[in-house]
């Protein structure tokens, strides 16, 4: 046996700690959430003041979701190189000290004088915003197995309301005080968590895994590939989130221009139309620890394929949106939650490898639903860009529809 003590995908011979009594302090749980709220947020702020940013740094309409696009690649990039860091060094130092870096980022971005340090800096935004993924498998680390789905639900939770309140906050505080005020003010909240986590997270355990960084990397690749649950987990997040992305990164367009002609506050506050998805975070990780994944993911899919019908008439009807953004914010985020609930169990000693190269699906679909929204509304509108949506939602279905009879799929 090699040295390390691992093999080739990263299961260790030193497997053997006891599994953590039960779930972490409410206390615990509940910073766990607000953090990896407020970090997830940072990739999302720009998306209420896309047209805004465009004008400024002299983006055109089919270049705008480079913005987000950038912001999401640098994601991935943070999720294959960062995230894996969690099974190697102890994460009551590595989570505070990535918060520390990601505040320096956002300073930098809030200071940004032209359009390619602003691109840079969001890129390392996006990076360092993985920190909350980080935070989700140490919770999910310091968790029984009979606890988990519950407790990732409620820190997932926290994301999705991050996720959500970004645009809100970011509409808010631009039209109070300017773009770059949202990175700055986020600069400081990201801080201060940064030292309230350094205070808060226990000691954590000695860690099974002991390989250098390259091979830590390399086998999140070999997990990957080994397990066929994991592959098809990561096309599911893929898909969806690219539906979610068409969404998000383009109503800004049709709701700035008439007959609309909203407010960067009015736009933003549309992000919590789709606030059932927070509640269909905890509730999927319920239904995850009582067996009903697979039937959580299939009515899921059904609604996020449905939601882009109301969504269609965005031009028409505010109304409209709000509900298509209910359904498939509930959607994509109960597909999110069961994902993440199933994958962890494959290899729990493995957790931040594994669900940081689940989040590369995640981020890649992101990045190109961003893309695609933006080509297609500079094309042909908003009807193209509810045609991507539907397609991508579509392509999920019949994804899980062909491989659940396999069994290896949750």
């Amino acid at each position: 046996m090699p040295s390390d003590c691992s093999t080739a995908d990263g299961r260790t011979a030193m497997n053997t700690a006891p599994a953590p009594p039960g779930p972490p302090s409410t206390r615990l749980i509940l910073l766990f959430a607000v953090a990896c709220g407020s970090a997830v947020a940072n990739v999302y702020f720009a998306q209420p003041l896309l047209v805004t940013l465009g004008e400024r740094f002299a983006l055109g309409p089919g270049l705008l979701g480079a913005i987000v696009a950038i912001t999401q690649l640098g994601y991935a990039a943070g999720l294959f190189l960062l995230v894996p860091l969690g099974d190697l060094v102890d994460r009551r130092r590595l989570i505070p000290l990535q918060l520390g870096l990601l505040a320096a980022a956002l300073l930098l971005a809030g200071l940004a004088p032209g359009t390619a340090a602003l691109l840079t800096t969001l890129a390392a935004v996006g990076a360092l915003a993985v920190v909350a993924q980080t935070m989700v498998a140490a919770a999910a680390h310091l968790t029984a197995p009979a606890f988990r789905g519950r407790v990732v639900g409620a820190v997932t939770s926290g994301v999705i309301t991050g996720i959500l309140l970004a645009r809100t906050v970011a509409g808010v505080v631009a039209d109070l005080a300017g773009w770059r005020a949202v990175y700055l003010f986020s600069a400081v909240v990201t801080a201060t968590l940064a030292v309230l986590l350094r205070l808060a997270l226990p000691t954590d355990r000695p860690h099974a895994v002991t390989m250098p960084y390259r091979r830590l990397l390399a086998s999140t690749v070999v997990l990957f590939a080994r397990h066929p649950l994991l592959r098809v987990r990561g096309m599911l997040a893929l898909l969806v989130f690219a539906a979610f992305s068409t969404l998000w990164s383009s109503v800004v367009q049709p709701l700035s221009s008439p007959p609309w002609s909203l407010t960067h506050t009015a736009i933003g506050a549309f992000g919590l139309a789709g606030a059932a998805g927070a509640a269909a975070a905890g509730a999927a990780g319920r239904w995850n620890d009582r067996g009903l994944a697979q039937r959580t993911t299939g009515t899921a899919l059904v609604l996020l394929t449905a939601s882009w019908l109301p969504l269609a008439f965005t031009p028409q009807s505010l109304w409209a949106l709000a509900l298509g953004a209910i359904l498939l914010d509930f959607a994509v985020q109960a597909v999110h939650v069961t994902n993440q609930s199933l994958i962890y169990a494959v290899h729990p000693d493995a957790g931040s490898r594994i669900i940081g190269g689940y989040m590369v699906f995640y981020s890649a679909g992101s990045a190109l639903g961003a893309m695609g929204s933006s080509a297609a509304y500079a094309a042909a509108g908003w009807t193209a860009v509810s045609a991507l949506g539907a397609a991508f939602s579509g392509a999920a279905l019949l994804l899980w529809a062909t491989t659940r009879r396999l069994g290896s799929v949750g």
